[in-house]
């Protein structure tokens, strides 16, 4: 089922028609060319009904990594939006954390190895310091549940003021120090708000886990093919080489965006165009072994 390569590239659960079974979202992403799968877990009722799912459905999907030969290697946790670890909300904070808890029960359940967490101490109510005084109180407390678990949880930087940077993940990562609490950067998201991912990535070098790959434009983070927007993503995989970066890189996609309502072959062709960025910046490192 694992390639190792050193540079594995997968494909988010969004990028594919919302009304494919799982069964056909792994087969699909096969046949496109990518080696995993990352999970959402977001705010509509029908994910995050996935963290209460029994035996039974957890052993179908099982069944169907199985069968596809295709992981669900990351899970991504936008829920934290709506349920904010840092809000004011007593109520909406444990549930914030019922979500993390959940999640890292599903993903320990699955073979998740990685589950990114969003920079978001509040998002629909005002941040402050106290939404990140508590904020980090939860994610201290999900840490502990991941070590537990032997799951890594990976922050994500946002768009919001607290985590919109690598430098940002950072400090919240050496504040934790914890193995089980590493960087998970989206340079799209660094280049939407004004960041330089050749001057960010540096800064996650020995706690590095995954990169997230996606074009955007100034304020743009959703919706901007790839190679439309203003991502210098050959210069950044080229740093991420010299720095010595092994480990993933995940193009994330939405079914929407395909202008001729073709999205496989959409991922399809993104597959090819990071085909060609990993060779010119990794060489040969990524043949199977």
């Amino acid at each position: 089922m694992y390639s190792f390569k050193q540079n594995p590239v997968g494909i988010y659960e969004k990028a594919f028609p919302a009304g494919y079974s799982w069964e056909q979202i792994l087969v699909s992403a096969r046949q496109a060319g990518y080696d995993f799968v990352e999970m959402s877990i977001d705010e509509s009722q029908g994910r995050l009904d996935r963290l209460k799912w029994k035996p039974a459905e957890r052993a179908a999907l099982r069944q169907a990594i199985h069968n596809s030969g295709v992981p669900i290697w990351g899970m991504g946790i936008s829920a934290h939006r709506k349920f904010p670890l840092g809000s004011a909300s007593a109520d909406l904070r444990q549930q914030g954390l019922d979500i993390l808890y959940q999640s890292i029960e599903l993903a320990a359940d699955l073979g998740v190895r990685v589950i990114q967490v969003m920079g978001y101490d509040a998002f629909y109510e005002p941040s402050n310091a106290d939404t990140e005084a508590r904020y980090l109180e939860g994610l201290s407390t999900g840490v502990q549940w991941a070590s537990a678990a032997g799951v890594l949880l990976a922050l994500e930087n946002v768009d919001t003021e607290l985590v919109n940077s690598a430098s940002k993940i950072m400090r919240i990562v050496k504040l934790i120090n914890s193995p089980w609490l590493q960087a998970y950067p989206d340079i799209g998201n660094m280049a939407a708000y004004g960041y330089d991912p050749l001057e960010q990535l540096p800064q996650t070098k020995g706690h590095l886990v995954g990169v997230h790959v996606k074009d955007t434009r100034k304020g743009e983070l959703r919706g901007v093919g790839l190679g439309e927007g203003i991502v210098q993503f050959e210069a950044a995989f080229q740093l991420l080489a010299s720095l010595g970066y092994t480990g993933p890189l995940v193009m994330e996609m939405w079914s929407g965006m395909d202008k001729n309502n073709e999205p496989i072959g959409s991922i399809t062709n993104a597959r090819k165009t990071l085909s060609k960025w990993i060779s010119n910046a990794w060489g040969n490192t990524n043949k199977e072994s």
